[in-house]
C-alpha cells in the first residue's frame, strides 16, 4: 500500500476537493472502460485481514462509465473539485450530487490503496497505461 498513512483524525480536516489525488495501482483500458488491478496487501498478522479479503474478491475492479472518467482525471494534477465538475459537464444530472459521490469514491478508492493523496502518501513507481 502506501509508505506512511497518516491517521484518519488528521485526514479529517482535508479539504478534499482540493486534493488532486494520483493512481496507486495498475491498470488498464478494456472496451472504454478502465480496469483496476487491486495491489496485494503487505504480509503479517496485523494484514491477515486485509489478505483474506483479498483472497476472496475478484483481484481487477472493472469501472462502469462513471468511474472511468474519474479514474482518467485522477492524475496527480486535476483536484476532485475539478474532476466533479467535468464529470457534471459530461453526465448532467444523473451524477447529482456530484461532489459527494465523487467525494464517497475517492475515499473508497484510497482506502483499498488504489489512489493516494499528494503530501500524504508516498507516490509508488511508475504504473498502468
Amino acid at each position: 500500500m502506501f509508505g506512511r498513512r497518516r491517521e484518519a483524525s488528521e485526514l479529517e480536516s482535508l479539504n478534499l476537493l482540493e486534493v488532486a489525488p494520483f493512481r496507486a495501482a495498475e491498470w488498464s483500458e478494456k472496451e472504454g472502460r478502465v480496469v483496476v488491478v487491486r495491489p496485494r496487501p503487505a504480509r503479517g498478522l496485523r494484514a491477515f485481514g486485509e489478505w483474506l479479503s483479498w483472497c476472496l474478491s475478484s483481484r481487477h475492479l472493472r469501472l462502469d462509465e462513471i468511474g472511468t472518467f474519474a479514474w482518467l482525471g485522477f492524475d496527480g494534477q486535476r483536484r476532485v473539485g475539478e474532476v466533479a465538475s467535468s464529470m457534471r459537464r459530461e453526465f448532467g444530472d444523473r451524477i447529482e450530487p456530484a461532489e459527494e459521490r465523487l467525494g464517497h469514491f475517492v475515499r473508497q478508492l484510497r482506502r483499498e490503496g488504489l489512489l493516494g493523496y499528494p503530501e500524504v502518501d508516498s507516490r509508488p513507481g511508475p504504473q498502468g497505461c
